[in-house]
This record gives C-alpha cells, structure tokens and sequence, in this order.
C-alpha cells in the first residue's frame, strides 16, 4: 500500500463527539491494520486541552477498536494538540505552521464553521498536495453548496476534496454493486418491467444521543436523507459501471440524481413528517422530542421523514422510490427493499395468499444482511403456497466505516467521496419539500418513542397505498 510518510492528518473539531466515536476509532484501525505508515495527527478544537490530554483521548478512542502495533503506537507518541479558534486567522496560520508535509485537513465541524474556516483559508498558503475532508451536509441548500464548492475548489482541485459520507464506505458500495452485478438472476428484474417499488429505510432505535444542537436545527429530512439516503439510492439504482475508479462511479450515481424529482412533482401529498412523544424503548423511558435537553420545540423539527421519489431513467422510470428515516423507533429497520410485480397469473386451484417477491438488502450501520421472499408450495398441503426466505450475510468489510474512508483519502483515491454537482442535486432534490414543509403545507405528525412510528405508515406500497 502506498506510504504516508510526510503526511500530517490534522483534525478540525478535536473534541467533538464526531472525532470521538467515530473518526479516531476508525484511524485506530487502520493504523492496527498497517495498511499506512507513519502518519501524523494534530488534533485542535478552542477547549483548552494540553498534549497530555489529547493523547490519553486518542488512546481511548483507538482502544475502541482494540487498536494494537508499531504505527498505533508511534501515533499515540507522536500526536500533539493546538488549542485554536480556527476561524481566526492568526490561530489558523499558527495551526498549519505546526505541521510538517502534505496536509489532510479533516472538518469535523458544523457545516457554518466549516464554511467560514474555509473562508479564512482562502488568505493563507496551503502546502501543495493538500486534502480537504468535509463533512456532510455539504451547505445548507442547493445555492450554498453551490457557493461553498466554488470556495473549496479555489483552495485545493476537486479531486483533493472529500465530501464525507461513511454509509457507502466501501464494504457497503461492494455489497450492493456485487449482489446487483454479479447476479445473472437479479440485474435482469431489477427494472420498471418486474419492479413494483423501491424503499429506502434508516429506522433506528436511537433518539438524539448527545446531538440535540445540531438535530434540533437539522432535523431527519437533512441529517439523513439529503445527507445519506440519496446517496445509498444513487449507489443502487445507478446503471452498471465498467470499473470501480472514481470517475466511473461518480458519473453514474450523478446521473441518477439528476434524474430524480419529488412524485408528480407534488411535495405535499408525497411526503410526511412526524416527531416522536414520549414512550419506552428497550426498557427505557425517553421523554418526547420537545422535552430532551437543549431542544426548542417551537422550531417544528421533525424526527421522522419520508418521501416518495420518481427516477426517470429508461431503466426506473414509472417506479416509485420510498426514502424515509426516523428515530426512537422500536422496530428498527435498515435496508433497500424492492417490492417486485405480482407473478403475471397463478394456477387455478393453488390456495393461500401469495405475497409479492421482495429483495431485501442491508446498509451501514444496521444488519449487513440481504434476503430474497419467495413463495413455494407448503410442507403440508402441495396445493397451498407458503411464503420462504433465502438470507445470507455480507462481509463486513476489515475496517469501520471511518477507517475504510480515511484509507480512501490517504491513498488519493476518492471514489466514495461525494463529488460537488451530488451535493448540489441532493439539496435541488429535497428543496419543494422543504418549502412546503416551512410554509406548514404538510402538518406534522406525532408517534409514540418505541412504537413503530406514525399510524398508517406502512414500510412499502405504491403512491396512493397509504400516503
């Protein structure tokens, strides 16, 4: 693997809960799988940390992950921490003055703080070769995406930016596109002739975990669909690619975004929002949204979301794609699952209830599982079909998703990195649903934290079943 000698890896928002479950962790195991070598880390953030206290922090966060060797070592050694405001210039100069070679610069920060550092940047000479990484989401709607692409691409190529979106890490772009393309009986039907429907599911069992700031101003629509869901969509629905570099893959998960639109083009009667009340979820009790600290309940954030998306490409045109996400759910559910197209007539005289087939295939963070239901004839009676499940479990991948995303920016190979025109599409893609959501076009539902979510939504269906 290439080596890394000469590169410092400085992390913008040192202390924050991001660096510290998932962003460290991640390096840990990398370093453990020696897949890199004497890499460097700064960390900075404002809080007044010493060296002695950022290593300890290092040491826990890789511990996490059992991160052993020489380079876990040599980095644990070898960090050192610079307390800065690194939207002040003179803080920001004295930062970079600390570190020696090429820069990766990680933007563990709010997209707002992360906007005026890069601005501040802009008055500063950056050593050749540097790499921003930058967390999603990338601005705050389509013209300041826009904006803020025009920014960092005045500071570095756009092959040196990294919009960072962990759920296609590698192990999961594999998963999908393996079981997609290396499956004669499954690209054939996966297409607007067998396909019923498509849906996009992160429901979680987890409520606000510490980030009631950031959710509360956010909210699902954002946090996870805009930022995430789109992306695992384009991944899926995007034609075949001759090869895995980046300009193919890009290419055509940007095509597929280009081409998606809210349904019929009517926000308010495809899509809905809701929050959760209070209730109990694992033998927990968790207060309603509106009550967990730190959250203003008059800015109507919502905590469940779903729309209902058209793809029009020859492949996916006339098939609705479902995308939701929500939180505090007691049925978690976290997957891609096609609903495909009745079989065309079954025999007179075959009894039971013959379910639609659906491919059930799992994304990041929830079970890395995939499914097929198929409907066969019963043990008892012949004559009476009985529903059947085929499963099998993906690998997983040898590093979290966070070490397989820093692997990508320290080899200079970023095909899971968000390219700007994505970011951009993914803002266009969500913006009439916004708007109708700001002006109250589209009320705001309720359901009880540990409950299914809210009465009468249903996982799958077409437009007009149930929404």
């Amino acid at each position: 693997m290439p080596s890394s000698n000469d590169r410092t890896l400085v992390i913008l928002g040192a202390t924050g809960d991001l660096t510290a479950r998932l962003l460290l962790p991640g390096l840990g195991a990398l370093l453990a799988s020696a897949e890199v070598e004497r890499l460097q880390l700064v960390g900075s953030a404002q809080e007044a940390w010493d060296d002695d206290r950022w290593r300890s922090h290092v040491a826990e966060s890789f511990a996490e992950e059992d991160a052993s060797g020489p380079q876990v070592d040599a980095v644990i050694s070898n960090t050192h921490y610079v307390q800065s405001d690194v939207t002040d210039e003179n803080d920001l100069r004295r930062l970079l003055d600390s570190c020696s070679g090429e820069l990766i610069l990680y933007f563990a920060l709010p997209p707002v703080v992360t906007e005026k550092v890069c601005r501040v940047l802009t008055g500063l000479e950056l050593p050749e070769g540097t790499h921003l990484a930058i967390e999603k989401p990338f601005g705050s709607d389509a013209d300041s995406a826009v904006a803020l692409n025009d920014l960092v691409t005045q500071l570095v190529p756009e092959d040196r930016v990294h919009r960072i979106d962990h759920f296609v890490a590698m192990s999961t772009v594999l998963n999908i596109l393996g079981l997609r393309f290396a499956n004669r009986i499954i690209e054939p039907v996966l297409n607007n002739q067998h396909v019923r429907s498509v849906d996009v599911v992160f429901d979680e069992s987890l409520t606000l975990e510490g980030r009631a700031r950031f959710y509360d101003a956010t909210g699902a629509l954002v946090d996870m669909i805009q930022s995430h869901l789109l992306e695992v969509l384009a991944l899926f629905a995007m034609e075949p690619v001759p090869t895995l570099e980046a300009e193919d893959v890009r290419d055509a998960k940007a095509q597929v975004l280009r081409a998606t639109r809210v349904w019929d083009d009517d926000p308010i009667s495809y899509s809905r929002r809701a929050r959760y009340t209070a209730g109990e979820i694992d033998g927990r009790e968790v207060p309603s949204y509106v009550e967990e600290d730190g959250i203003d309940g008059s800015r109507r954030t919502e905590t469940f979301a779903e729309l209902v998306l058209a793809v029009d490409t020859w492949r996916w045109a006339g098939v609705p794609f479902r995308v939701r996400s929500g939180k505090a759910l007691g049925s978690p559910s976290t997957e891609v699952t096609v609903t495909f197209e009745p079989p065309r007539q079954v025999p007179a005289g075959m009894k039971g209830n013959v379910p639609p087939n659906r491919l059930h295939i799992g994304i990041p963070l929830g079970a890395n599982m995939f499914s097929l239901d198929l409907n066969i004839s019963g043990p008892g009676d012949p004559f009476e079909v009985d529903p059947v499940s085929v499963a099998g479990t993906f690998g997983a991948g040898q590093l979290p998703h966070y070490g397989q995303v820093l692997l990508g920016i320290i080899e200079r190979e970023p095909p899971l990195s968000v390219r700007g025109d994505m970011a951009v599409e993914c803002w266009r893609i969500i913006e009439p649903v916004r708007r109708a959501w700001r002006e109250n076009r589209v009320p705001l539902g309720e359901y009880r934290a540990g409950s299914p979510g809210p009465s009468g939504w249903s996982h799958t269906g077409l437009p007009g079943e149930g929404i």
